[in-house]
Order: C-alpha cells, then structure tokens, then sequence
C-alpha cells in the first residue's frame, strides 16, 4: 500500500491539497493511506520548509504549492 503524506498548519491551502490528494488516489485507483500532518516539528523533521507540502512513500514530492489533483495522480503512478 502506498503512503501518502500532505504536510501543513491546517490553512486552507494545506486543507485544499489534502482534498486534492484524496481526489487523485481515488481516480488513480491506487491503495493509499493518507496522513495529514500539522505537527511543525514533524514537518521540520522531513526538511520541509514551506508549506503545503506533498510526500509519496517518504519522498518530497512539492513544497509550497497546492498541485492539483491531476498533477498529484502523476506521482502515484
């Protein structure tokens, strides 16, 4: 099962993406679990700096953008 990870304080672009992500997983067809992490010290512990950011299966795969969900389907692939 894939893991996918949306990494954000909550706003609403870190909510938008988590949407997006769910989105994608589900027209992809993929199995994925998806976390949602808002816990800053976590986030910092990946070495992102800017929020939201996106992770498949532990690697960084955006930072600071909301991708769209086509976009997203693209890394689960």
């Amino acid at each position: 099962m894939m893991n996918v990870k949306v990494l954000g304080g909550g706003c609403s672009k870190c909510e938008t993406l988590l949407a997006n992500a769910k989105e994608a997983i589900e027209k992809a067809g993929v199995k994925a679990e998806v976390e949602y992490i808002t816990d800053f010290a976590v986030i910092g512990s990946y070495g992102i700096m800017s929020t939201p950011a996106l992770m498949v299966d532990e690697k960084i795969v955006s930072m600071g953008k909301v991708l769209k969900s086509s976009d997203i389907e693209k890394f689960l692939k």
